[in-house]
């Protein structure tokens, strides 16, 4: 099954929409997931439904720990006890204003999104490289840099990619920081009458009074995950919105939110379970999984510089559907290069 992909594109924000098969050979649903790395929200709505399961339920609840640790000194990132215990891979980028960057003395290159006065600059460090080059004049001036020509200090979210240490591990490293053990925060609920778009997973477009379009289910889900009243009664002067046509109203369905610092593998666990609740029979055509990444990210998907001053939106959803077919809608803000 060959991907399709439409655009739509406003003064705000992006958003691309593509349809596929989980079975299709060329699917690139796991590496999307797996390459948008700071998620501080996921949801998902299975209409149809009362009651998790109980294998959905047991997910949603491990999707932490993370941590918080407060004014963390950058130095610490590329020390080599730092960079042997916890990395494996990866790149330390920063996102500095035009004295911070200067007063560095390191070098970088100008935010793609500065516009004719350079105000903002990236600086990407490849922490693997550094570790085998402890002894370079690179490593030397990254922190002469860090640690005296300009200290500066963060409060860091952290997770935790299990690997086979022990998570406390992460705690007692940073015991002489002011760190902190989170769990995410979840939310479940039951909607009750609720009326949904119908929807063919075929028609990513929609067919006039058959099915919906893409575009059209994704605003939808931005109310319903807004809590918004879809009714358009005229004395609503909050929302005026209403579902989009054709749609159908179910009697219940179970929509779940959980919040925090959310690790791609989680995530990943969640949509292949979610693939799965289609292997018995269900009165559900289709469920959704969507996720927001946190608006000050400096990246949205892999290393693409991510704008936050003008919105901050980098998310994706997913729509699956009970023959395995999926659609993908991925939206970023105005400041962002074009989703993968």
């Amino acid at each position: 099954m060959a991907t399709l992909r439409r655009l739509r594109e406003t003064p705000r924000h992006l958003l691309v929409c593509e349809k596929s098969n989980f079975g299709h050979d060329k699917s690139r649903h796991r590496h999307l997931v797996e390459t948008h790395y700071h998620n501080y929200r996921v949801s998902f709505l299975i209409p149809e439904c009362g009651i998790l399961s109980k294998e959905l339920k047991n997910l949603v609840m491990e999707t932490g720990p993370y941590y918080f640790v407060k004014n963390l000194p950058l130095h610490e990132l590329i020390s080599q006890e730092f960079i042997n215990t916890f990395v494996k891979k990866g790149k330390l980028i920063l996102s500095l204003d035009k004295d911070t960057y200067e007063e560095s003395g390191l070098q970088g290159h100008p935010s793609q999104y500065s516009g004719r006065k350079i105000m903002k600059f990236i600086i990407s460090i490849d922490l693997m490289d550094l570790s085998f080059n402890l002894d370079s004049k690179k490593y030397e001036r990254i922190s002469w840099s860090f640690k005296e020509k300009k200290p500066l200090k963060f409060d860091f979210l952290l997770g935790w990619h299990h690997t086979g240490m022990e998570e406390s591990v992460m705690m007692s490293y940073f015991s002489n920081y002011q760190i902190q053990e989170h769990q995410p925060k979840v939310s479940l609920s039951t909607v009750r009458d609720l009326q949904c778009p119908v929807l063919q997973s075929g028609e990513l477009g929609g067919t006039p009074e058959m099915s919906c379009s893409a575009l059209e289910l994704f605003d939808w889900l931005g109310a319903i995950f807004s809590n918004a009243s879809l009714n358009n009664e005229p004395n609503n002067f909050i929302s005026t919105y209403c579902c989009p046509q054709p749609s159908t109203v179910v009697a219940k369905a179970y929509l779940c939110t959980v919040t925090g610092f959310i690790l791609p593998e989680k995530i990943r666990l969640l949509l292949d379970q979610l693939c799965h609740y289609f292997d018995e029979p269900k009165l559900a055509p289709w469920v959704t999984l969507s996720v927001q990444g946190f608006a000050d990210s400096p990246v949205s998907w892999r290393e693409n510089e991510h704008g936050f001053r003008k919105g901050g939106e980098h998310l994706y959803n997913f729509v699956i559907f009970n023959n395995q077919d999926y659609w993908l809608q991925m939206a970023v803000g105005a400041n962002d290069d074009c989703p993968p």
